[in-house]
């Protein structure tokens, strides 16, 4: 190998050449073919790298970092989405992704053998003829052997004692097709040299083990990239249990592959609902001008922006999609939406918009103009989660409506003739069809769905976190609680320790403690209020009051011992009958509010004689 140093235009950083010996082929640090200028639009394809390079010391922290990785230490993940922001080095992504994606752990607890189901594979390629080192060459034989095998399942005359099925082959010849289209001009992939043959039978073990491990996955269309691009970074028994964590696991690409094609559809539906509430404008423009975004996102969706044009850009964006997850992917794609907004919004033609979100111009995706952009957008989980419930609510919809207009019609009652002495006269009024209730669809608007969708995500969290109850604020008893702590503000100090001393002897509910009195003939008579004004008039605020009003009178009584000093049991408003107050008792409060502290202790002297002019005993004890 030859390496020799090429400037690139724009200011970019100088990359190196690597020419394979007897073909003249040059490589760029990725392994991409280098090409003519006037061949570069055809295989949009840009070698001008411009992701940053750490230094020694930056790389010697994350090389420490790896050697002691914890996947569920939020230091070690926050570490390292901090090296991705920075840019993690070419050399040690694959032990960056090796890290995140946990393979060994998932190695070591499945029971699938992986050199186990290489040597079962063998067995029907050596009686098919065709070699996995030579698999591109052998699509032919596996045409032909898919039709004979097709025509002699119809003629009923197919023999039982083969080691492949009809689904094996047409695997095989699917994967041998997709072999052809995965990266046809990088270095392990293209040509008849050694390196590329090796490269083409790792890529085609991984994809037919996949499909054995996991037939309900099986393979489709678009494993062949993700697959390629893991075998870039990895060995191939790593880039197997990559593939393996990345299409199984739900938090990363589990809902984009099955056998039905159905989930990528899906998806692309949830994105398009996305697109719509993020970038009205941009989403109403497409849809104006004919395009549906499921156009492009599947592509998108489908090979995971590998078919952007700089190579930087794209590993980058694996890089978070391996921290983040599927989230990654919704990020990705609203970011390439928005960088190209004002273009998009110039155009009014569907052949011009379609070929521009395929193939994306190379001054958009440079690392120095996506990566940028992409960690300044933010993706809500709970946004797709809404927008996926959005989407199942009218796929149900939907099909509520059809199974509604293609149901069998019921049995209709025998008509009833009609009398003669209609026929020459008006005709009887016919009963008018009541409509039947529509089904409740919620709120037509885009932002009352999306609130509903939020509210029910948070419940939703809520009830998994463990709190079976629902909050006070999130209840109908909100308003109960605010009243219920005006209520308890609204009583003063002094009250409530009144209320607590009375309810330390009794429980939650005070006795009340009756007082005989004299009432206006003279008789003893019982009445808690009576018993309530003895023990106001006798409790600690009213000894203070009265301190106080021995004192000079220039020192104002404060309105807090005033309020104490009217009797509860000759107050018009607590008392059931006034009437029957004792005369004595009532007196002139206009007059108490206006007298100097001096009188008012004589007046309280004179009440208290005047009320009770001789105390028993027992009497005193009580009081």
């Amino acid at each position: 190998m030859r390496k020799s140093s090429v400037g690139s235009s724009g200011g970019s950083r100088k990359y190196s050449i690597k020419r394979r010996s007897g073909e003249g082929l040059a490589f760029d640090e990725f392994g991409f073919a280098l090409i003519k200028r006037k061949d570069q639009k055809l295989k949009q394809r840009c070698h001008n790298y411009r992701y940053p390079q750490l230094n020694a010391s930056r790389v010697k922290e994350l090389c420490e970092l790896l050697s002691y990785w914890n996947g569920s230490s939020f230091i070690c993940r926050s570490q390292i989405e901090r090296f991705i922001r920075m840019g993690i080095p070419p050399s040690l992504r694959g032990r960056v992704w090796k890290c995140l994606l946990n393979i060994e752990n998932t190695r070591e607890s499945s029971v699938f053998n992986y050199q186990k189901c290489l040597d079962e594979i063998r067995g029907p390629l050596v009686e098919l003829g065709v070699s996995e080192y030579g698999i591109i060459s052998a699509i032919a034989t596996l045409n032909d052997t898919e039709n004979d095998l097709g025509y002699n399942r119809l003629s009923s005359s197919c023999p039982t004692n083969l080691l492949y099925s009809t689904a094996d082959v047409t695997i095989f010849r699917q994967i041998a097709l997709d072999l052809q289209r995965s990266f046809p001009t990088h270095r392990s992939l293209m040509g008849e040299s050694p390196e590329a043959i090796e490269g083409q039978a790792k890529l085609f073990r991984v994809l037919i083990a996949y499909a054995k491990y996991n037939p309900e996955i099986g393979y489709s269309q678009g494993m062949s990239y993700i697959a390629a691009v893991l075998l870039m970074n990895l060995s191939e028994e790593e880039a197997f249990w990559a593939l393996v964590v990345l299409l199984e696991k739900p938090k990363y690409l589990s809902e984009l592959f099955d056998l039905s094609g159905k989930k990528i559809q899906h998806q692309a539906m949830v994105f398009h609902q996305f697109l719509k509430h993020r970038l009205p404008l941009v989403s109403k423009h497409i849809e104006d001008v004919g395009l549906s975004s499921i156009h492009f996102v599947i592509p998108w969706f489908l090979t995971l922006f590998t078919s952007l044009a700089c190579w930087d850009s794209v590993l980058a964006i694996w890089d978070l999609i391996m921290l983040h997850g599927f989230s990654a992917v919704f990020r990705t794609s609203l970011t390439i939406i928005q960088v190209l907004e004002s273009r998009l919004l110039g155009l009014t033609d569907e052949a011009a918009i379609l070929p521009l979100l395929l193939r994306v111009p190379v001054d958009v995706c440079q690392h120095n103009v996506l990566l940028p952009a992409l960690w300044a957008t933010e993706v809500q989980e709970w946004e797709i989660k809404c927008m996926n419930s959005m989407v199942l609510e009218e796929d149900d919809l939907g099909r509520h409506q059809g199974m509604t207009e293609f149901s069998t019609p019921q049995p209709q009652a025998p008509k009833v003739k009609e009398p003669e002495d209609h026929v020459d006269g008006p005709p009887p009024e016919a009963k008018k069809p009541v409509k039947q209730d529509s089904p409740v669809t919620g709120p037509k608007n885009l932002f009352g769905r999306l609130v509903q969708m939020a509210h029910r995500f948070v419940l939703h969290k809520g009830h998994q976190s463990g709190r079976s109850k629902p909050s006070p604020l999130r209840s109908g008893s909100t308003r109960g609680c605010l009243s219920k702590v005006r209520k308890n503000s609204s009583l003063n100090q002094s009250q409530k320790k009144a209320k607590r001393r009375s309810q330390k002897g009794s429980g939650s509910r005070p006795e009340v403690v009756t007082t005989p009195i004299l009432d206006s003939v003279g008789s003893v008579k019982d009445s808690p209020e009576a018993a309530t004004f003895q023990r106001m008039s006798s409790g600690p605020v009213c000894r203070v009051a009265r301190r106080r009003s021995s004192q000079s009178p220039s020192i104002k009584t404060p309105r807090r011992s005033r309020t104490f000093l009217m009797p509860s049991a000759c107050n018009p408003v607590q008392t059931q009958n006034p009437s029957a107050c004792n005369p004595v008792q009532t007196w002139n409060l206009q007059k108490r509010r206006t007298a100097l502290p001096g009188e008012l202790s004589s007046q309280r002297h004179s009440l208290n004689e005047t009320i009770n002019p001789v105390r028993k005993p027992e009497e005193s004890q009580l009081i």
